[in-house]
């Protein structure tokens, strides 16, 4: 079974000046992801607004992703949804493009029991054979996949691991002790736990920081596998600035203003998310220019 072990981008779906997917510009965010060094690439997840694109967009992205990916890195593809039938058709088409495995959240706004998740992800593992890792983030979806849960899920064929953003480094223990004897790993889902969570046993890290800054978001990770844990500690306390002003305002639309501010292909968000408001962009700014990732006016 396939760990996606590492630093893994949560691209960005870059628009546009009509709102519409830009295709050069998402290949342009791909070859600079890849020559950064980072390890791996997870398109149209929550930093891609997968909720407001349609199902072509949606599929259009995860093509040109692992096109121009041209197997270089993972391509790991966000196919969850609240329905599983939407779901299932999501994961076949990314399986179908060759996508190296899938990214599925909890189902969101209906609120499925333990059981019915349990039900959901079951279902989708049992009818398309690819790797897919669960994501837990219930302050997005209203409802956590507890570890128990968890531990029952890490027992189906094609579910290998959990995006752990519950934010709850208890609960990422309680995962790692129910399944270590399981081919299952847990990644980070919160750049600012990436560090801690490593520590507690697990993978890596699927991040929004790394849209930015893969080369540091991608060093962190391997300096903490080869043993330089003080290295690894001092890019975390480096990247914090940065890490808390991307979630000054709603993610994605700190990255998407950031990026802009640094010359890269991101465009608008989609409502009803909005653009930074201008006291909050300024802030942001300030953390881009004292981080050097950008020059003064």
């Amino acid at each position: 079974m396939r760990v996606f072990r590492g630093a893994y981008t949560a691209m960005v779906t870059p628009f546009d000046a009509r709102g519409e997917v830009d295709e050069e510009g998402l290949r342009a965010n791909v070859e600079f992801q890849i020559r950064k060094g980072i390890h791996g690439l997870v398109p149209v997840g929550t930093t891609g607004e997968c909720a407001t694109l349609s199902y072509e967009e949606h599929k259009r992205v995860i093509e040109i992703t692992v096109d121009a990916a041209k197997g270089r890195v993972p391509v790991l593809a966000g196919t969850g949804s609240n329905s599983t039938w939407e779901a299932i058709m999501l994961t076949e088409h990314a399986k179908e493009i060759g996508a190296d495995g899938a990214l599925l959240v909890a189902p969101y706004y209906n609120k499925p029991t333990q059981r019915g998740l349990y039900e959901h992800f079951k279902k989708i593992a049992e009818t398309v054979d690819i790797p897919q890792v669960l994501y837990n983030i219930p302050s997005r979806t209203g409802v956590n996949i507890e570890p128990e849960t968890m531990a029952k899920l890490a027992e189906l064929k094609n579910v290998v691991g959990v995006k752990e953003a519950s934010g709850n480094l208890d609960q990422v223990m309680r995962i790692i002790q129910l399944t270590h004897d399981r081919e299952f790993f847990v990644t980070a889902g919160e750049d600012s736990l990436t560090f801690p969570i490593l520590a507690l046993g697990g993978v890596g890290v699927i991040s929004v920081a790394s849209n930015l800054v893969p080369e540091r978001v991608a060093r962190l990770v391997d300096a903490f596998f080869e043993g330089r844990l003080e290295e690894a500690r001092r890019i975390h306390y480096e990247l914090m600035p940065l890490f808390k002003a991307l979630f000054i305002e709603t993610n994605p639309s700190p990255v998407k203003a950031a990026m802009e501010m640094m010359g890269m292909p991101a465009g608008k968000p989609r409502l009803p998310l909005v653009e930074l408001q201008p006291e909050n962009r300024e802030k942001l700014r300030r953390v881009l220019m004292d981080m050097g990732l950008m020059k003064g006016d």
